[in-house]
């Protein structure tokens, strides 16, 4: 039996890493103790040459750091000739000469960009429950990207060749949330670096290593070149519970109260009654909210934030205007399995339901009106 995502990125069963690991502790997994060889299958040099030199991409899916500093835009980027004059486009010349004067080259958005990490993170995400993104670090031997930092979302690290020196310290603050990134806590950083370190540990190629967010990290390459992907989980929290429930609070008569003539928020006496209503609203509020309610709104934000299954938009478009009733479906993977076509004069419910519990179905079993809608809306795709 194949290997799951979560299995080739850690050594620990499920369970162990669920309760002992996850957004607690750092945790490395040697080569050896994992079930695939390797990383080679999603990325290398020869992946990231050929997204560097003929794809065309822009800034947001690259940048470079050299010695712990992060450099500009322009210096990686330009307009590419006649027809494709756009100034942020990644200049391969201008790679090439930072590269081999040490600097880190990155490319963001691998779960966009390159298929086989596309289908690596959304495996991911539906084992975990959380988004996921994917950035590589091709880093020249013996230089340093980036400086000892923390990220606000947990990461895998995963070693494709080259080996990496990682050094690694305990946070400057515990589970920080994306509007508390590192810059603002520099000098509790850089004084927490200085100190001794939690682990330390070379990567080799087909090593694992996860890090909650929060804890500090730096790597220097070693001997070669270094290529390692990260695999950021932006996590939901505690706080996403919170939001939608203060956000459906808000609407409610007790807080659309108008505060008093003479508020002076400098003055907490000329509020404080408010102050207080306010607080025993808010009781009334989470002890009513409908744990239904909020889950209904997080899965909608859910799935704004996770890319559904890849399909081709031209080849789709003209099956549902040609499907005919052989034609193989089934539900695409990242949509919502509740969605309804716009068209179900013809739908046959049985057929729907088996669509939905992750079954295949012609178009003729479902109802061609309803399948041909289906396609166009991309809520079925259809099987190889």
């Amino acid at each position: 039996m194949s290997a799951t995502v979560l299995e080739r990125c850690t050594h620990l069963d499920r369970q162990t890493f669920a309760e002992s690991v996850w957004s607690v502790r750092p945790s490395l997994s040697h080569a050896a103790e994992l079930p695939a060889p390797g990383y080679s299958d999603l990325f290398g040099i020869n992946q990231a040459d050929q997204l560097l030199s003929r794809q065309g991409l822009r800034t947001p899916f690259l940048r470079a750091a050299k010695d712990g500093v992060a450099l500009s835009p322009g210096s990686i980027a330009g307009p590419a000739g006649v027809g494709a004059q756009i100034s942020d486009q990644v200049d391969d010349t201008k790679v090439t000469g930072l590269f081999a004067s040490g600097a880190t080259i990155v490319l963001q958005g691998l779960h966009r960009t390159h298929p086989p990490l596309e289908a690596f993170a959304r495996g991911l995400a539906g084992e975990l429950g959380h988004p996921v993104q994917v950035n590589a670090y091709i880093t020249p031997p013996e230089s340093q990207g980036f400086s000892a930092h923390y990220d606000t979302h947990d990461v895998f690290v995963l070693q494709v060749c080259g080996r990496k020196r990682w050094i690694i310290h305990e946070p400057v603050i515990d589970s920080p949330l994306p509007q508390q990134p590192w810059p603002a806590r520099r000098e509790a950083v850089e004084a927490a670096a200085s100190a001794a370190p939690h682990m330390e540990a070379i990567l080799e190629p087909g090593d694992a290593l996860y890090l909650p967010r929060g804890w500090l990290h730096a790597a220097v390459a070693l001997d070669q070149i270094s290529i390692h992907l990260t695999v950021g989980i932006h996590v939901w929290t505690r706080r996403h519970l919170v939001e939608r429930i203060l956000a459906s609070a808000g609407e409610r008569q007790p807080f659309r109260t108008s505060l008093p003539i003479g508020v002076d928020f400098g003055d907490p006496s000329t509020f404080k009654d408010d102050f207080a209503a306010v607080v025993s609203a808010l009781r009334a509020v989470a002890d009513e909210a409908a744990m239904d309610e909020v889950s209904e709104a997080l899965r909608d934000q859910v799935g704004r934030s996770m890319r559904p299954e890849p399909i081709g938009p031209i080849a789709q478009g003209l099956l549902a205007h040609e499907a005919g009733p052989d034609l193989a479906i089934r539900w695409r993977d990242g949509i919502r399995r509740d969605a309804r076509p716009s068209i179900d004069t013809d739908c046959d419910l049985r057929a729907l339901q088996r669509l939905c519990a992750g079954g295949t179905v012609t178009a003729g079993e479902l109802g061609l009106a309803t399948a041909r809608a289906a396609l166009a809306e991309g809520l079925v795709v259809p099987c190889p």
